[in-house]
């Protein structure tokens, strides 16, 4: 059958991937056109097109004919092939035409067969009736081998694209479809599927990976219909052998009957079926299986095993045997995650029933270990998917997991990944909290909660033990899909705190009350929130209606209940810091309507009442700022409760300023001197940090608190001997004064009010740059944080804002400031470990190693708030080249905040975000070279040199995949430092050595980055610098030529340019692939197949991007307008040029022309796509 060229030349290229997997005989085409169905008129025609190609349906009208519209074109589907392809059409009439054909001319129709999977695989070959008969096997595949395509990789089962997408899902079907018709007439004629599977498994043979593929994929869909086959064929063997008995048994004496002949014949002939079927079983697993499972490709062996686990389930009698089971557990160590998941998919279908779990003790024995370290696979499916097999290993073999497995495994609820966490949690939840008499859970209203307290204690324990305490939100949003109503039991929780040791002797422990204080407040955050906890999850979870029906109903449940229970709780524990710092954090979850709707003001007065008796007891800030929290909630102008909060935290307030008055006329004694108590210290630091904590969420401009702080700082900066402990809280509440009345400036302010706000905002900046230089770390810390958000507060005024006010108080760092914050960054961030710890004793390294996490999060906090004044440009963009020089050294730690920073200023401008790229190279470079023998040159293999190289390779992994994107940032780091290796070269001849040109090595690290046209414009932009011929002897020289190497890299004339090192080529032809970028005025250029030729050496050489091939010079001149446009800095074709003898002089362009450039909108390439190893 050959294909009808109208239905393949009318697909169009861009959206369907063209078929062009059907060749037309020569034969077929006369006078230069191509034989179409409109064209065959008469039979005579026909007749002649059949005769000379002889795979041609032998009914032109068949049913299986499939119209599609296509650009105005109907296309016929005449081959099998493009039927399926298209899927227009039903696979059941499919198949019954061809079966219908196959009874008539079986030769015929089994070369329909032949052709179908042939052109399936993309081969453009066709197999003639006269190859089939007189030619081998072998030669057939040897013929269809060589006219494949060898350069086109593509194939349908890995084309995409709307026609092809659902391609395989067809060939299956067909497959399917096709033994299932065949299954009661011409399957077991000897003729059929021995040719079928001959030709699979000469094909799964093949060295061409598309025939292995698809034939591979055929075969086993085949294998897995005859098993289908087999089981229907077995059940009717075994109905016709009760029939057979049960006649005979019928007839009495040696009387025969016509029944029992019938029924005997047809059992034999179910025999005889059946062995032939095993016998087409057996050739294709051992003909196609044992050959492709372990085949080079990761698809043919994923088909494979994919196929014996649906085996081994649909026939467990032939299947479910060591023999089999063995390939299965052998690519359990496969290399690629696809085929690993296949095994596990297969596995759970086997171990979800408990009837064949029993004959899988050898292979459970055997790779028992394997599985269970499969949830530590790197790839997230796998993982998640070995866990569930292990849920159902559990659930279904007895004493299969040791005690020391599943400990192993109760970990993983503490994972990032959701789904892996997930699956923990059902075996967490399965295994170790619900015990065989467990009820199901149902709150209760009684006082008795049996099964729910059971649960809840087994919780508890388990969190304990696992001495992961911080985690109790991963912990709970892990079980939170299957132990949703347990964990919602607020109930029997404030039950279990609220009992006492004397009603019941098995009351918590204070361990076990903490740990189950923190257990409510997760389980009422993600209750209310309805997304998982910070760190598990990209974004927040967009729920669904029915979602937000349960979230409301569910903070509906929490308000009700902790309004009552809540105040009785921070009475028990009130003298406890931590259990009531999470105690204070339920309120914000109310639905604070239920206080005036429902008449609960008695207890909002309890609340309120204990939290003032907690902010008197307690001076810890966490939770002081939770009771501050806890008021800022409650006082929402918007509810009916606000008058009544808001009475009550004036008044308290008022009582806290009232005692700080009291202690500060007994702190200040006379001038210059201030009372040395500890106790008065002490005292005076509490009532600081509570008025902070109040002062951070509520205004407390109208009780003057800043003149009172503000004193302590001066005198602090006037003497230098108040403690610490009062010092920081002074720091605190003295910023948050001017952070409210900065807050408070409108656009009705007048001059006379702003100038005293504006010197006051001087003032305390020159305060905060003074204690950079305390003698106490924490004061230093504190301050730079304080410093840094404060600039950026400054330097960034709202906008609707008069602009005389932004004038007045806007405020940006001066050069000297600039210097003080990066120093003190490098003091205490980027300091090494070594230099820390020389003057630390024993002890006090052994409490070093225990403080290393909390000295780690506060460089980080430190560096990250650095880097927003990089970012926002309160300080200088180049003040990131000093950051980035740290890069490789502090990867492990500082790596992922660095990386943000280069992705935001590449955001913020790509142009000055190369420079700064090449400005750290440039720094690098010049202090390595200085640091070098001036007579010996750089030493090009020192760990420096080195060292900086890599940070290289790093900035240029940071670019990404997309050429494009990156294009005017990579040739803008390559002409910056072509311009830094050749500065300072003297003597017109050139001859002279630059003492930069080793920075040529470092920059040939963003050669790849280039596209190939810029490569042969910075190739010519080099010349400039360099007078022919150029005498390239010597080590010196090499950077040179490495670096020009790497820019002729995948040229044509790349093997010449490596044959002379003193004689440079002329950039000769190449090809491109075609791009557009969007400009700033709209215009799409393009580059594709260009030809660009360059002047001989002693000539100027003409800076131009390649363009499209050809010779018109109109076309040449437009597109080096737009290659001007687009890079002109390498560029400068409008530019007047002045050539002397000796050198090239451009005029400088201008500034607008770089800006331009720059202000056109792209995507911003991911920083995190380098692979470091």
């Amino acid at each position: 059958m050959i294909a009808e060229l109208n239905a393949v030349s009318s697909l169009p290229s861009q959206k369907v991937n063209a078929v062009h997997d059907e060749t037309v005989p020569e034969s077929a085409v006369q006078n230069g056109t191509c034989v179409r169905n409109g064209n065959l008129k008469t039979p005579r025609e026909k007749r002649k097109v059949r005769e000379q190609c002889e795979n041609i349906r032998r009914n032109s009208t068949s049913s299986r004919r499939v119209s599609r519209l296509q650009n105005g074109e109907v296309i016929e589907a005449v081959t099998l092939f493009e039927v399926v392809s298209m899927g227009k059409q039903a696979m059941q009439s499919v198949v019954d035409d061809w079966v219908e054909a196959y009874k008539q001319d079986r030769n015929v129709a089994l070369l329909d067969l032949i052709n179908f999977f042939i052109q399936c695989s993309g081969c453009q070959g066709m197999v003639t009736a006269e190859m089939f008969q007189s030619l081998h096997k072998k030669d057939v595949m040897r013929k269809m081998t060589e006219t494949f395509d060898e350069d086109n990789e593509d194939y349908p089962l890995i084309r995409t694209g709307p026609y092809w997408k659902k391609f395989k899902a067809n060939f299956c079907e067909f497959i399917a479809v096709l033994v299932q018709q065949c299954q009661c007439s011409i399957l077991y004629d000897s003729y059929l599927m021995d040719t079928v599977i001959s030709l699979l498994t000469g094909l799964a043979d093949s060295m061409v990976r598309a025939f292995r593929h698809t034939s591979t994929l055929a075969a086993m869909k085949l294998l897995t219909a005859v098993v289908s086959v087999h089981l229907n064929l077995d059940v009717n063997k075994h109905n016709a052998q009760r029939l057979y008995e049960v006649e005979k048994r019928r007839i009495s004496g040696k009387r025969t009957s016509y029944r029992l002949d019938q029924l005997e014949r047809k059992r034999k002939e179910y025999e005889h079926k059946l062995l032939e079927v095993q016998n087409m079983m057996n050739a294709i697993f051992k003909g196609t299986f044992l050959n492709r499972y372990r085949d080079v490709i990761p698809e043919i062996r994923a088909t494979c095993i994919e196929e014996i686990g649906s085996w081994i389930k649909t026939y467990p009698d032939a299947f479910l045997n060591d023999s089999y089971l063995k390939y299965v557990g052998w690519m359990l160590y496969d290399k690629q995650a696809e085929v690993r998941l296949k095994c596990l998919l297969g596995l759970q279908g086997i171990y979800s029933r408990k009837e064949l779990v029993s004959r899988m003790d050898l292979f459970t024995s055997r790779f028992k270990d394997r599985i269970v370290s499969m949830p530590l696979d790197k790839d997230h499916e796998v993982a998640v998917q070995a866990m569930k097999l292990l849920m159902l290993m559990s659930q279904n073999c007895e004493d299969v997991l040791s005690a020391e497995d599943c400990e192993m495994l109760y970990q993983f609820v503490y994972t990032t990944h959701r789904p892996l966490a997930v699956a923990a949690g059902e075996f967490l939840y399965k295994r170790l909290l619900i015990s065989e008499g467990d009820e199901e859970v149902q709150p209760k209203g009684g006082r008795e909660f049996g099964a729910s307290t059971d649960q809840l204690k087994r919780l508890i324990h388990f969190f304990l033990e696992s001495e992961l305490h911080k985690h109790v939100a991963y912990l709970i949003d892990s079980l939170w899909d299957w132990a949703g109503k347990f964990l919602k039991d607020w109930e029997c929780m404030t039950t279990l705190l609220l009992k006492n040791a004397e009603e019941d002797g098995e009351a918590l422990s204070d361990a076990e009350e903490s740990a189950l204080i923190e257990i409510i407040l997760a389980t009422v955050r993600e209750a209310a929130e309805g997304h998982p906890p910070v760190g598990r999850g990209a974004a927040k979870k967009i729920l669904s209606v029915k979602e937000k029906k349960i979230q409301l109903e569910d903070c509906t449940k929490i308000t009700e209940h902790f309004i009552m229970v809540l105040p009785q709780l921070l009475a028990k524990y009130s003298t406890d810091a931590q259990k009531v710092a999470n105690l204070l954090q339920i309120p914000q979850y109310y639905d604070l309507d239920v206080y005036s709707t429902g008449h609960q003001e008695k207890h909002l007065d309890a609340l309120l009442r204990e939290v003032k008796n907690i902010v008197a007891k307690h001076s810890d800030m966490s939770v002081l700022e939770a009771s501050s929290r806890t008021y800022y909630i409650l006082c929402s102008e918007e509810i009916g409760i606000y008058s009544q909060v808001d009475c009550a935290r004036t008044q308290l307030i008022d009582e806290l300023m009232e005692q700080l008055n009291r202690l500060l006329d007994g702190f200040w004694q006379k001038e210059g001197e201030f009372c040395m108590d500890a106790g008065a210290i002490s005292w005076m630091n509490s009532a600081l940090r509570r008025v902070a904590a109040f002062h951070n969420a509520h205004d407390l401009t109208k009780w003057n608190l800043y003149d009172k702080t503000l004193r302590f700082l001066v005198f602090e900066m006037e003497h230098g001997s108040l403690p610490v402990l009062i010092i920081l809280p002074a720091l605190q509440c003295t910023y948050f004064s001017l952070l409210w009345q900065l807050s408070a400036v409108s656009e009705n302010s007048t001059k006379e009010t702003l100038f005293p706000l504006r010197r006051e905002l001087r003032r305390f900046s020159q305060i905060c740059t003074c204690f950079l230089q305390h003698k106490e770390k924490d004061v230093r810390e504190k301050v730079f944080m304080i410093l840094c958000d404060w600039l950026l507060i400054l330097s960034h005024q709202d906008s609707n804002n008069k602009e005389e006010t932004i004038g007045l108080l806007g405020y940006l760092p001066n050069t000297s400031l600039q210097e003080k914050l990066f120093l003190f960054i490098r003091e205490h961030v980027f300091v090494d470990e070594e230099e820390e710890r020389k003057d630390l004793t024993e002890g006090e390294e052994k409490k070093d190693e225990s403080c290393k996490l909390d000295d780690l999060h506060r460089k980080r906090s430190l560096l990250a708030a650095y880097c927003k004044l990089i970012v926002y440009n309160v300080v200088e963009m180049t003040a990131a080249a000093e950051i980035y020089k740290y890069y490789v050294k502090t990867y492990n730690d500082f790596g992922d905040i660095i990386k943000e920073l280069l992705s935001k200023m590449r955001h913020n401008n790509k142009m000055q975000s190369a420079k700064t790229l090449i400005l750290c190279l440039q720094q690098l470079f010049q202090t390595h070279a200085e640091s070098q023998d001036s007579s010996s040159g750089v030493d090009f293999s020192s760990a420096s040199f080195t060292n900086i190289k890599e940070l290289a390779r790093r900035f240029s992994l940071t670019f990404g995949w997309d050429q494009v994107k990156s294009r005017e940032s990579i040739a803008m780091i390559h002409k910056e430092g072509i311009e830094f290796a050749f500065q300072g070269a003297t003597g017109v001849d050139g001859k002279c050595l630059p003492p930069n040109l080793g920075f040529l090595l470092i920059i040939s690290e963003f050669s790849n980055k280039l596209l190939k046209p810029d490569k042969r414009l910075v190739y010519t932009y080099l010349q400039r610098y360099i007078t022919e011929p150029l005498p390239c002897r010597g080590d010196g020289w090499q950077p040179l030529v490495w670096y020009r190497n790497s820019l002729l890299a995948n040229e044509d004339e790349e093997s010449s340019a490596l044959g002379s090192l003193g004689e440079w080529p002329p950039m000769g032809t190449s090809k491109t692939s075609s791009f557009k970028r969007k400009l700033s005025n709209g215009s799409l250029p393009e580059t594709s197949q260009t030809e660009v030729a360059s002047k001989a050496p002693g000539q100027q050489c003409t800076s131009q991007l390649p363009s499209a091939a050809g010779k018109n010079r109109k076309r040449l001149k437009s597109r080096e307008m737009c290659l001007q446009e687009r890079l002109p800095f390498l560029c400068p074709g409008g530019l007047r040029r002045r050539y002397c003898k000796d050198e090239i002089k451009t005029e400088d362009v201008s500034e607008n022309g770089q800006a331009g450039g720059t202000a056109e909108e792209v995507d911003i390439d991911v920083v995190g796509a380098d692979q470091d190893s």
